[in-house]
């Protein structure tokens, strides 16, 4: 139990700090959208299949696999897809969308994407379950509530999408018997569109050096290590209690941002974040129960 604590606190953390770095590198002019992106995916994917290599990992049976096909021995292109559309859609969303507003936006598509599609599969949660539900996301509500009026509607829908995207890429991962081995495969075959934003967005391609630490620190760190770890906490968690664990990502990043973009805290976040953490609380009760 404690090793599923860990594991899943620390991808959760992970989540946030990806909020964190896109915010330091989009709001301080120090990246572009597509730029971030692509030094996002191409440093998770090289790290990835660094350590996948080199832990032996990418194996099948006792065979080692070679340094070239290690990359795409494990995972799979449909992952990838809904890996690279998050990632893409992330951040042209946080463009135009404010940082609360994005996070409910996001959290609450991922949210609604993951049970739909598990009640849809005749998973059925219990009363206690569905209460901690409605506590978390009002939570959430609360704490962006005066953000809420009228977002930009291009930007609330690439946030929604990107939502189901990643609600998409994490229901699949339920399904992962080598959790760093699928998600070097997958950030692997998201290289593939590294080449397509630089040739579309090429006009409006800005990276700093700050830009560049930044966004080498969210795909290598946050996205490429904190997903794999991800993928590991996943197989104890059923698909209701994820995505729900997952709402506790914006209050993360609403705490993180205290310490490292200078926002102040104020008793709406104390009260937002003590209902997030009480509904997951309820809703792990309810599936104990």
């Amino acid at each position: 139990m404690t090793r599923v604590i860990f594991l899943t606190a620390f991808a959760l953390l992970a989540f946030a700090f990806n909020s964190i770095l896109c915010r330091l590198a989009l709001r301080g002019g120090e990246a572009d959208a597509a730029g971030f992106t692509i030094i996002r995916l191409a440093s998770a994917g090289v790290t990835l299949l660094s350590i996948t290599v080199i832990a032996g990992t990418g194996r099948r049976g006792n065979s080692q696999v070679p340094l070239l096909r290690a990359g795409f021995r494990n995972g799979s292109w449909i992952s990838a897809l809904w890996l690279a559309t998050y990632a893409v859609l992330f951040s042209l969303a946080y463009l135009g969308l404010t940082a609360g507003t994005g996070a409910l936006i996001l959290f609450g598509s991922v949210q609604l994407t993951m049970l739909a599609l598990s009640i849809a599969k005749g998973e059925r949660p219990p009363l206690l379950e569905w209460l901690g539900i409605a506590v978390a996301i009002a939570g959430l509500v609360y704490l962006v509530l005066p953000g809420l009026a009228a977002p930009p509607l291009n930007s609330s829908l690439l946030m929604a999408v990107a939502g189901a995207a990643w609600g998409l890429y994490t229901l699949r991962g339920k399904r992962s018997t080598e959790p760093l081995a699928d998600t070097t495969g997958n950030f692997v075959r998201t290289l593939v569109a590294v080449p397509v934003l630089a040739i579309v967005f090429w006009p409006d391609l800005h990276l700093s050096p700050h830009g560049i630490l930044l966004a080498i620190l969210s795909g290598a760190v946050a996205s490429g290590i904190g997903y794999s770890v991800w993928y590991a906490a996943l197989k104890h968690h059923t698909a209701t209690r994820a995505a729900v664990l997952q709402l506790s990502v914006p209050v993360l990043a609403a705490v993180l941002g205290i310490f490292f973009l200078a926002e102040t805290a104020n008793l709406r976040l104390l009260i937002s974040g003590a209902l997030v953490l009480g509904g997951i609380g309820l809703t792990i009760l309810g599936r104990g129960k």
